[in-house]
């Protein structure tokens, strides 16, 4: 069936924009955002996923607030019209591509929170590598993805608290993803079982200062091999353009170190071929979010990023983060303060997760 994005001139195959040029069951197309108030206040992620061969779209919004962790998700069938980004009371709006996004959550009865905030990038829209897996002969992740800091607008609730947000100390960073990554049922693993999809260490932190931010990201192996990694600062001004930092390499004090449970309290990232002289950051994480417990992102047999729940189905929950720290593992999702060694203090977003062991930081 023709849908409204068969009208503009984006058509990339013979067939209509609904299809892709593939028939692998994971490719996906995604939103990623964060919001923090420069603070320990609260920590927040959302998110939103197409997927095409699946037939799904879902979405999700996780915060932290004191020890709270509440959920807002769902999903539905996918339909004919892929320009339709909303999933029950969750809804996108691109007000200007690479600029300018309105995410909301609608009020319902019952639910932890809602919202109806505006993000604006703060620097030019960055294209970060190209991830590629391939195992056993099967591409397991093939996927492009940019990333860009930003400042939020509008008006938050949680639980019976609201929040005026205001671009002056609101702020997060985002990323648009697409591609092949796993996503939907458990497939049965043949060749592949035992083997993890991801290894090592994945740490991820774009940080946004006053003129500029830095984009950091490192996939490394027990063995030191890296999968991924780019280290650029983005200067506010696009005429100033980027700048490549050279190799990144890390420094984590580890305060837990189990896979999937790790738990970093302070770190020191260090750019020593950066241009003009050798330059450190100063990570100091400020609140965290176990992003995968309710999001889809996680081992949860019940929600996985799409998993096909139905023609629509919307949920929200709240856990206590210490009565039930059981459910507490996987990736981890920071509001930071990083402090340059040349003096700039900016904040972000401070990820990581350990997939195995790692040597290096005790992680067995």
């Amino acid at each position: 069936m023709l849908s409204q994005m068969d009208d503009y001139p984006l058509h990339q195959i013979a067939d209509l924009m609904r299809f892709v040029g593939t028939s692998d069951r994971n490719f996906y197309d995604r939103y990623y955002f964060n919001l923090h108030a420069s603070s320990d206040d609260l920590f927040m992620v959302m998110g939103m996923g197409q997927y095409p061969t699946l037939d799904v779209q879902d979405a999700f919004v996780v915060v932290r607030r004191g020890n709270r962790h509440h959920v807002v998700r769902g999903s539905r069938e996918l339909g004919h019209d892929r320009m339709d980004t909303s999933v029950g009371p969750i809804r996108i709006e691109v007000l200007k591509g690479l600029e300018k996004l309105r995410f909301i959550v609608e009020e319902r009865p019952g639910q932890p929170l809602a919202m109806d905030v505006t993000w604006e990038g703060a620097i030019p829209a960055y294209q970060e590598p190209r991830h590629y897996i391939r195992k056993h002969g099967r591409v397991l992740f093939d996927s492009m993805r940019f990333a860009q800091t930003g400042c939020w607008s509008g008006e938050l609730r949680i639980g019976d608290e609201t929040f005026a947000v205001t671009p002056d100390r609101w702020k997060g960073s985002r990323d648009r993803s697409w591609g092949i990554r796993p996503v939907g049922e458990f497939e049965p693993p043949g060749v592949h079982a035992g083997t993890p999809i991801m290894e090592g260490m994945w740490n991820y932190a774009p940080m946004q200062f006053d003129d500029f931010s830095i984009l950091y990201i490192v996939n490394e192996h027990n063995d030191g091999q890296r999968v991924l990694e780019d280290a650029m600062r983005v200067w506010k001004d696009p005429a100033r353009g980027t700048e490549w930092l050279g190799r990144p390499e890390h420094d984590h004090h580890l305060v837990v170190a189990k896979p999937y449970q790790s738990f970093i309290d302070r770190s020191v990232i260090r750019f020593p071929e950066a241009p003009g002289g050798p330059l450190e950051v100063a990570v100091t994480p400020l609140t965290h979010v176990w992003v995968m417990v309710g999001t889809g992102y996680g081992l949860e047999p019940d929600w996985k990023h799409g998993m096909y729940k139905g023609s629509e189905v919307v949920e929200h929950f709240s856990l206590d983060m210490e009565q039930d720290k059981e459910r507490m593992f996987g990736l981890v999702d920071n509001a930071a303060r990083f402090e340059l060694s040349t003096g700039e203090v900016g904040y972000g977003l401070f990820e990581y997760c350990f997939f195995g062991n790692f040597d290096r930081y005790g992680v067995a």
